[in-house]
């Protein structure tokens, strides 16, 4: 990271006091990020980002009173939220995948090594998504699991809706984004330039109202089951 940039502004939720510790030792020692503020639960949370306003929120997903899911919805929908990079010890894959759907950039385990928490909030204040190789698996499964066959055709009808207000090139971007290719790999596989590319996606995010790739490739996965 450019060390000519003010250090990425970290707020941490987890209703773990020594997990919150832990985690602002680790963040503090590095000179790029900071720690700006704790929160126990999601109401707190609420309250400190919005006098705050930092950079990543890392948030918990299991918590009293508001759970990380909810209090992800209710940050997104603020002017210029931040990036949300949930934490997981994975008995609760359906809430990691709502946290996704309403556009949080990733989530990493809790024993995931500090090394790599450290890159995973790097990345994701810069805006790109972070899906913990060791988890995608799991993700990939609760997003596949059997449901009833109501509530999955009524998923897939929502989604091919939204996806039609596209156009075929547009859904082909979009279609490659699920695919996990960045914009030099769509470029190549669509034979466009990357100028093009990125046209594309600014159309696919405007017209399906989404805010990040993992969004994107959610919605063609839904309209594909």
């Amino acid at each position: 990271m450019d060390s000519e940039r003010e250090p990425v502004r970290v707020v941490i939720v987890d209703d773990d006091q020594l997990v919150r510790m832990a985690l602002r030792l680790v963040i503090d020692g590095e000179p790029d990020l900071t720690v700006v503020a704790e929160a126990a639960d999601g109401d707190a949370a609420i309250t400190v980002v919005d006098e705050q306003r930092p950079d990543v929120v890392l948030m918990d997903v299991r918590m009293p009173r508001r759970d990380g899911l909810s209090t992800t919805r209710e940050l997104l929908t603020r002017p210029a939220p931040p990036r949300v990079l949930m934490l997981t010890t994975f008995d609760s894959d359906d809430l990691v995948l709502g946290a996704l759907r309403a556009g949080a950039l990733g989530f990493v385990l809790k024993d995931t090594p500090p090394r790599r928490i450290l890159d995973a909030v790097r990345t994701v204040a810069d805006g790109n998504p972070v899906l913990s190789p060791a988890a995608t698996a799991r993700v990939i499964a609760a997003a596949t699991s059997p449901q009833s066959s109501h509530t999955r055709n009524s998923s897939r009808e929502a989604a091919r809706k939204q996806l039609s207000t596209l156009t075929e090139r547009e859904r082909e971007t979009a279609r490659a984004i699920a695919d996990g290719l960045g914009n030099p790999e769509i470029a190549q596989r669509l034979r466009i330039s990357v100028a093009t590319v990125k046209a594309h996606v600014g159309n696919v995010f405007a017209k399906l109202a989404l805010e990040n790739r993992v969004q994107i490739a959610l919605l063609v996965r839904d309209a594909e089951d």
